[in-house]
């Protein structure tokens, strides 16, 4: 598998696309793999989360939703990914250029950057396939790299003017 495939893979078909049709879409080519690739998809996949797992990225991740669980940040990650290497690259540099999406999901008329699941696709259909588990690789970090976003108003505005601009709070 190489870097390319992978991004062709895990990147969102259109912009309008739901998160259902996002895992429905990654799934569909996932199931294409042999399970020597779909190891290979996972291991990149670990390796470009532990990438992003950073405090800046969730803080971008806390103005636009308010996101304040693992859980959710995960998915939020997800959901970069979804978007392709260029952007996925730009916002681990500065997250603040997520101000430049044009369109997001919405639920219940509120941005909704999250895909569900997203990330055990591959886990699923191997196991599914052999009756065993993808072998584990560590996650790394127990915490997200960086200095930890301070969560008041003030801070916020400044370490992120665009999205404080697109997404007030």
């Amino acid at each position: 598998m190489t870097e390319e495939q992978f991004w062709q893979i895990v990147t969102r078909g259109s912009a309008q696309q739901s998160s259902q049709e996002c895992i429905a879409r990654l799934s569909a080519q996932l199931q294409t793999l042999n399970d020597e690739e779909l190891t290979a998809f996972d291991k990149m996949l670990g390796q470009q989360l532990r990438r992003s797992y950073l405090w800046s990225v969730w803080g971008a991740a806390y103005v636009i939703t308010g996101c304040d669980s693992e859980h959710m940040f995960t998915e939020f990650q997800c959901f970069l990914l979804s978007l392709g290497q260029d952007v996925y690259e730009d916002v681990i540099v500065n997250p603040d250029n997520l101000a430049k999406l044009e369109q997001w999901p919405l639920k219940d008329d509120y941005p909704y950057p999250f895909i569900e699941d997203f990330d055990l696709i591959a886990g699923q259909i191997f196991e599914d396939r052999t009756g065993d588990e993808l072998p584990f690789v560590p996650a790394g970090t127990h915490s997200p790299a960086g200095k930890k976003f301070n969560n008041k108003p003030k801070f916020l505005r400044k370490a992120y003017p665009q999205l404080a601009a697109a997404f007030p709070f």
